[in-house]
């Protein structure tokens, strides 16, 4: 993954019920420091920007992880979204000189945001322990999915499988930039609606399952191996749902 790239993920941030505990919990955990400036967080690893995190502005809204999708065009995006059946929830706004941005639901309801750069260009770090190294969605409806982000980004896409189960990989010039996975009704509760799943690179899956649970964390998924490496879907204190990944290669 490459920073800045348009159409991949550039950026991820938490809306936190309680950005002090968030901040407590996710330094402990990958070994982020904190920048803040006003109510919003900016984490770095290394010195560097990794992912973000800022309070709930709605009533009701749950503590949730947010992918940002680079683009050099937040207001092109925003039309194509319009016009593919998604609903645009922010209007493009600049954000100071930092950048632009706008955040959307897509056909099926799963809420994304795009980046358009400015002085920051989102992340800085990806596929090291502590960063980012995966973006997935989770849809009930995967060809419509497939569809609606081919109009919206020009991805193509790889047809695969994920432990005997229907999988897509996003591709960006034949770059993969992020994957997609049907919400097989066995495999999900009605309840949980369609969202994007961030991933951060851990060097051993359990002992960070481990970490996050005595941190005041809980377990969604526990450690599983897949071909790609051993994953867990983990819960922050305020219930936000992240994923860490022990890759293999």
């Amino acid at each position: 993954m490459t920073p800045s790239t348009p159409g991949s993920p550039a950026w991820v941030d938490l809306g936190t019920a309680d950005p002090v505990d968030a901040e407590r919990f996710y330094t402990a955990l990958f070994g982020w420091t904190s920048d803040v400036a006003g109510d919003y967080t900016t984490f770095l690893l290394n010195g560097r920007p990794v992912a973000g995190a800022g309070p709930l502005y709605g009533v009701g809204q749950p503590t949730a992880w947010s992918t940002y999708i680079g683009t050099d065009d937040a207001d092109g995006v925003a039309s194509r979204v319009a016009a593919n059946g998604g609903k645009v929830l922010v209007p493009p706004f600049d954000v100071q000189d930092q950048g632009r941005m706008a955040a959307f639901l897509d056909p099926g309801g799963a809420p994304f945001s795009v980046w358009q750069p400015g002085t920051m260009r989102g992340a800085e770090l990806f596929d090291v322990p502590g960063a980012l190294t995966w973006n997935e969605l989770n849809t009930r409806d995967l060809d419509a999915s497939m569809a609606f982000y081919q109009a919206v980004f020009g991805w193509q896409f790889r047809n695969s499988s994920m432990s005997g189960l229907p999988y897509v990989v996003a591709k960006v010039h034949e770059t993969p930039v992020c994957g997609m996975q049907p919400m097989l009704p066995e495999e999900w509760h009605d309840d949980v609606g369609p969202h994007w799943t961030v991933y951060f690179a851990m060097p051993d899956c359990d002992a960070a399952t481990d970490r996050a649970v005595a941190l005041g964390g809980s377990v969604v998924r526990p450690p599983t191996t897949l071909p790609i490496g051993r994953y867990a879907v983990l819960a922050d204190p305020q219930g936000g749902w992240f994923a860490v990944l022990a890759g293999s290669r």
